[in-house]
């Protein structure tokens, strides 16, 4: 989640938000979450799972999230 702020933290485009699925139930079952953490782009579920921040990064400036 860290790397998610720091994201969002040096870009505009990008907001983070971390939400405790015991608290938020209907919102966990609605993303689906089994894991933690459940990466969540554009209000579709991507991946779980920690990944390093190269992968993140990557994975976030794909031109598919443009």
């Amino acid at each position: 989640m860290l790397l998610a702020y720091k994201t969002a933290l040096a870009s505009p485009r990008v907001t983070a938000a971390a939400i405790e699925a015991t608290e938020f139930p209907q919102l966990a079952d609605a993303m689906d979450v089994w894991a933690v953490p459940r990466i969540v782009l554009n209000d579709v579920p991507q991946w779980d799972g920690s990944v390093p921040e190269r992968v993140f990064l990557d994975r976030i400036l794909a031109p598919s999230f443009e």
